[in-house]
């Protein structure tokens, strides 16, 4: 939707989530679509890029337009908690919303607050929303990253079933890749997009002495996404200005050793000249992991990555290869390679699972009276 030409220009007369899917509807669109609700829309909405707590009547607003969203036909509301803005709701703030969420059936969906350092303290807080708003639960692309972090996996998936087992109702997805995927922004603190001023902070010399030191040491209230990967695991894939298109599909280290910098004078600089987020490869995470967490019962398997289509994209470099390849390998390498789970079971959790968390009761199964909305593949060939 962001390369629609003249998208940004119609979003301007949407007034509730429903316009949106209106207008998704009369341009034309050949999957189905269906939503959540961004918290940090909600946030901005009510509140812009401003850091702090949200005043009474800015919760007031934020608790209508998510009431009209589940009017709509929203899923329920999404956190991505180490982004701004979203990052800037406390707990309390999150609480409100989910409250409405609760009301209206929905699902609070979070990126935890942290994926690495205090990835069991995100765990518990999103246990805390669930229980205080009486909402179910979904933790989104379940991961850790880091090599130090690695050994938390196996604690948080213990403290998700006893939280299931105490009647919560929490469960998880994920991707089947050791990389996640963002933008090369996220090496630096989440303050500097306070009040839409990113590029402008940047280019101030004082400011950016300031950001160098944090990114550099951080100070484990933010996911520092540079020193968690390293620059040799940080792999920026979307530049579009054709004077770095020499750089696309290279390592962070690979592109400042090029220009002759050090790796966080190199991301910022390029952060400036592109004036975009920059989509980037994080390899961060580990392949036991990945495997332990696949053979969980309540997990179910996503992409977090959007559709890519290739006549616009070619010309941006490679992307990650979730955005195309999540389901196949899944399906070859887990399944039939490494036997980490049954067909049966994979399929469930691509399928069923998905769709009755999302509630919808018409999808996702091979039954009579149910949309057959039907992928046919060649489990001794299918790979990604």
């Amino acid at each position: 939707a962001a390369r629609v030409p003249e998208w940004a220009e119609r979003a301007r007369d949407w007034r509730r989530f429903g316009d949106w899917l209106d207008a998704m509807v009369e341009r034309g669109v050949s999957p189905n679509v269906g939503s959540f609700l961004g918290g940090g829309t909600l946030r901005r909405y009510a509140r812009g890029m401003a850091m702090g707590p949200a005043g009474e009547g800015e919760l007031t607003t934020m608790r209508r337009v998510m009431d009209e969203a589940l009017a709509d036909g929203a899923f329920g509301v999404s956190y991505a908690l180490i982004y701004p803005p979203d990052a800037y709701a406390g707990t309390d703030e999150i609480v409100e919303v989910c409250e409405v969420v609760a009301h209206g059936g929905g699902v609070y969906i979070t990126h935890l607050r942290s994926e690495a350092d205090r990835f069991l303290e995100g765990l518990e807080e999103a246990f805390e929303i669930g229980r205080r708003a009486g909402v179910p639960v979904e933790v989104y692309h379940l991961k850790v990253g880091g090599r130090a972090n690695w050994p938390k996996m196996p604690e948080a998936i213990a403290r998700i079933d006893a939280a299931r087992a105490a009647g919560l109702d929490v469960t998880a997805d994920m991707y089947p890749y050791v990389a996640g995927g963002t933008g090369l922004s996220s090496v630096l603190p989440p303050w500097v997009a306070e009040g839409g001023r990113f590029y402008e902070r940047l280019r101030d010399p004082a400011t950016r002495a300031r950001v160098r030191a944090e990114a550099l040491a951080p100070s484990g209230e933010w996911e520092a996404m540079g020193t968690l990967a390293g620059p040799e695991g940080i792999v920026p894939v979307g530049l579009e200005r054709p004077e770095h298109a020499a750089f696309r599909g290279r390592t962070l280290a690979e592109i400042a050793a090029a220009r002759g910098a050090d790796w966080l004078d190199t991301a910022i600089d390029l952060l400036v000249a592109e004036e975009q987020r920059i989509s980037t490869i994080y390899t961060m995470m580990s392949e036991e992991n990945l495997a332990l967490q696949l053979r969980q019962p309540w997990m179910k398997i996503s992409t977090d990555a959007g559709g890519v289509d290739p006549t616009w994209a070619a010309a941006f470099g490679p992307t990650h290869p979730r955005a195309y390849g999540t389901y196949p390998r899944v399906l070859g390498k887990y399944v039939r390679e490494e036997d980490v789970i049954p067909l049966e079971d994979a399929i469930r959790k691509m399928t069923s699972a998905v769709a009755g968390r999302l509630g919808l009761r018409d999808r996702g199964v091979l039954r009579a009276g149910t949309w057959a909305d039907v992928v046919t593949f060649d489990p001794a060939t299918v790979a990604d």
